[in-house]
């Protein structure tokens, strides 16, 4: 498998996933600003819509999308633990986990990013996203993860985009259950490592 990714972006859920499981996987980096990966191919002719991640599976073909790349990468390990056996309540309740970050959590960062963003547009992303941090601590209330004791790929994706929290100034001091729960992440051994070869950290 090789998984295109840019340092610190979405893409960094499907690289912990990859080293929580242990799977092999190569790792092509990509600079989104000029739609280029690091050895100069065109981006847009690996994946079309543009952006990361994007994983070529070793028969050739391309899957994008953060919750399906995710999902994907768990049923190569059942025994990981990382996703329940589908047909579950579990399994759709780790899809109902997925479906919520991407749509209520990730998307809400996306305009923060735009240096054209006017001081009102930004108050009121900050609102919104104030709001799903409190569900979010709510739901963390006597829980080490999403699903209790036991991490999943939607805590891979969750702490990668509240990890942007730390690029754009938004502090989580109200939050206290979401800052314990970023540094119990942060702390495992595939998270460190998936940051480091990222850059993000040392």
């Amino acid at each position: 498998m090789k998984l295109y990714f840019t340092p610190g972006a979405c893409s960094m859920a499907p690289h912990i996933v990859l080293r929580e499981a242990d799977l092999p996987c190569e790792l092509v980096q990509v600079d989104l600003s000029k739609h280029q990966t690091d050895t100069g191919e065109d981006y847009y002719k690996i994946n079309p819509k543009g952006y990361v991640p994007a994983l070529r599976l070793d028969n050739g073909e391309l899957l994008t999308e953060v919750a399906v790349t995710l999902q994907y990468l768990a049923d190569q390990k059942p025994a990981s633990g990382l996703a329940p056996r589908a047909g579950t309540m579990e399994h759709y309740r780790v899809i109902e986990w997925l479906s919520f970050i991407a749509s209520e959590v990730h998307k809400q960062f996306g305009p923060m990013f735009n240096p054209k963003i006017t001081a009102e547009w930004k108050q009121n992303q900050l609102n919104t996203l104030g709001r799903r941090f409190t569900y979010l601590s709510e739901q963390l209330d006597g829980n080490q993860y999403l699903f209790g004791g036991k991490f999943t790929i939607a805590d891979a994706y969750l702490f990668t985009v509240l990890n942007w929290t730390g690029f754009l100034d938004i502090d989580l001091g109200k939050w206290p259950r979401l800052k314990d729960y970023m540094a119990r992440i942060a702390a495992r051994p595939a998270v460190k490592e998936a940051m480091k070869e990222e850059g993000l950290v040392k």
